[in-house]
């Protein structure tokens, strides 16, 4: 099993983690989600052959990119905190 980290845009409020967990979990090998809306993040517990992208793109459809420095949206995130 691995466990992976996604900082998210556009998580506002407890409707976006209820979407989030419902549609994520159709993906074969997905086991297990914590969505947390205050720092941006959600937590994803999944079997080995589970691609990171295959995770990012059902985000993404879901109008939850993952942000990052590359894209520009990680500076966006209201959770300025993220340091990794």
């Amino acid at each position: 099993m691995k466990a992976e980290k996604f900082m998210i845009a556009n998580m506002t409020q407890n409707g976006c983690e209820n979407t989030i967990k419902k549609d994520l979990l159709t993906i074969a090998g997905v086991r297990e989600i914590f969505v947390d809306i205050k720092n941006d993040a959600v937590y994803v517990r999944h079997k080995d052959e589970v691609e990171r992208n295959a995770i990012t793109n059902k985000l993404l459809l879901l109008g939850y990119p993952e942000a990052t420095a590359e894209n520009g949206l990680l500076p966006q995130l209201k959770s300025l905190s993220y340091a990794e």
